[in-house]
């Protein structure tokens, strides 16, 4: 039996979308880590590591697979330009028994027609950060690309230094991203965005197919995936880092895993991208981003939204216009629901921003907050605790949801669905992925072991649910390329 059940419907796309090409060889690919449980999900048939770690180096083409390179073009730091899988080739599209379609991505295969002088490879360091942070995402209930594998190449790989090569796993819905329509419109024309639209609704949203306007209730359909992502950061403290349109997915799963961090100390210009010098994705901005992000998604749109170019941007002006009242909406929820009201009523907002205000003033950690405010006693008072300024805010908040219908156990079990005990922090992160890249994984496969589960306290947990603020001040993270 094959390993993967591949399908390749992408490649029925006209094929400016893609430029046929095979993953590069590698000389001594070794199986760092394989996630069985995601194999599992996917019901892959894997009779041999070996045959496994042939074909996710790229020394094998599995049966089914017609490797890859997608296009796509995307606005950078708000700058438009061509791009493209430089340094990823798509072996296809695995379909599961229950017939789930899922991309299997090799990321730091090789050069591609897209890699721009680049050599199309992948260090070992980000290559493991990728996959311990999505799988940690994907327990948060976060919708997020997932990480298979990890290989370790052979190779050296060039960069500031001489760093170990491997190549990563990812897999995902599908890698249609806002750049893919940027791409059809930019780069192609009106045929290529209706036919990359009907694709896409016919893969991902089968239920607009009917629709009266599919361009308008594709729109609207995406910028509810987006709303509801960036919601999902903002209430675990995840700040993305280069939301570029390019990694903005139309299925509305996080991925690109580069220069992401999770927030401590509360404070919403909190930013760590080493490339985001004016904090253009810090973790308060994300919102107007994904806002900007989704009206370059409408833009491309345009022409089938309505003949009449006037009209059509009315049209498109308009949907756009509905996000702030719409995600605010949405992010109102969330902070109550970390709260523990289910039922908002008048002054629930002045209750949240006063809380926000006092963490942001008392530089307190965001996750712990909310965990001490449930379960104080999991947390060591000599590194966590709020101090005499938040009695008066804890004792509104208790009244509060005392008068919650349930009470407070009630209340606390809102409040634990929302609130994760346990985050990669970027402290032991980084301590994981320094041993790891020594030959020694086991600090990291603790943190992935312990992240299954991070809205259940174990007492395993203790070491990791802090981490040291004079680090997180000077931590800086990297795109990994």
């Amino acid at each position: 039996m094959p390993i993967f059940n591949f399908d390749n419907s992408y490649k029925k796309l006209s094929d400016k979308f893609y430029y046929q090409v095979n993953p590069s060889t590698v000389p001594d690919p070794e199986l760092l880590l394989l996630n069985k449980d995601l194999a599992d999900e996917l019901d892959l048939e894997i009779n041999t590591d070996e045959d496994l770690v042939e074909i996710l180096s790229g020394n094998k083409i599995a049966k089914g697979s017609e490797p890859l390179a997608q296009a796509y073009a995307g606005h950078q730091f708000g700058h438009f330009t061509m791009l493209g899988d430089g340094r990823a080739v798509l072996l296809g599209e695995h379909l599961s028994i229950s017939g789930k379609r899922f991309d299997i991505q090799l990321k730091g295969s090789g050069q591609t027609p897209f890699s721009r002088r680049g050599d199309g490879k992948a260090a070992l360091k980000p290559m493991l950060r990728e996959y311990l942070i999505s799988e940690a995402m994907h327990a948060l209930n976060i919708p997020t690309s997932r990480s298979l594998a990890v290989v370790k190449t052979g190779e050296k790989i060039y960069r500031e230094t001489i760093l170990e090569g491997a190549v990563l796993t990812r897999i995902m819905s599908s890698h249609i991203r806002v750049g893919t329509f940027e791409f059809a419109r930019y780069y192609g024309g009106i045929d290529e965005v209706k036919e990359l639209m009907n694709y896409t609704i016919h893969r991902h949203f089968r239920e607009l197919k009917d629709a009266v306007n599919p361009a308008l209730a594709l729109l609207e359909k995406v910028m509810d995936l987006q709303m509801d992502l960036v919601v999902n950061w903002m209430r675990i403290g995840f700040i993305h880092g280069v939301m570029n349109t390019d990694n903005t997915s139309i299925p509305g799963e996080t991925f690109d895993y580069g220069p992401c961090a999770f927030m401590g100390n509360y404070n919403p210009d909190t930013v760590f991208s080493s490339i985001d010098q004016n904090g253009r994705y810090r973790f308060g901005n994300q919102s107007n981003i994904i806002k900007w992000n989704l009206a370059r998604f409408a833009e491309t749109l345009l022409p089938l939204l309505n003949p009449d170019e006037k009209k059509a941007l009315e049209m498109a002006t308009e949907k756009i216009n509905e996000f702030d009242e719409n995600f605010s909406q949405k992010w109102w929820e969330m902070m109550w629901s970390k709260l523990g009201i289910q039922q908002p009523k008048e002054g629930d907002d002045l209750l949240v921003n006063e809380l926000l205000q006092l963490m942001e003033a008392q530089q307190k950690d965001y996750t712990n907050t909310f965990n001490f405010l449930r379960m104080p006693e999991i947390l060591d008072e000599n590194k966590f605790f709020l101090n005499e300024k938040f009695e008066p805010w804890i004792l509104k908040w208790q009244q509060r949801i005392s008068n919650e219908e349930g009470g407070k156990s009630q209340a606390f079990e809102i409040m634990k669905s929302n609130n994760p005990i346990l985050i990669p922090r970027n402290l032991h992160v980084e301590k994981a992925l320094d041993k790891a890249k020594k030959g020694d994984l086991s600090l990291m496969k603790s943190l992935l072991n312990l992240t299954k589960n991070p809205y259940e306290y174990h007492p395993e947990m203790q070491e990791f649910l802090y981490s040291d603020e004079s680090f997180d001040s000077q931590y800086m993270t990297f795109c990994g390329t």
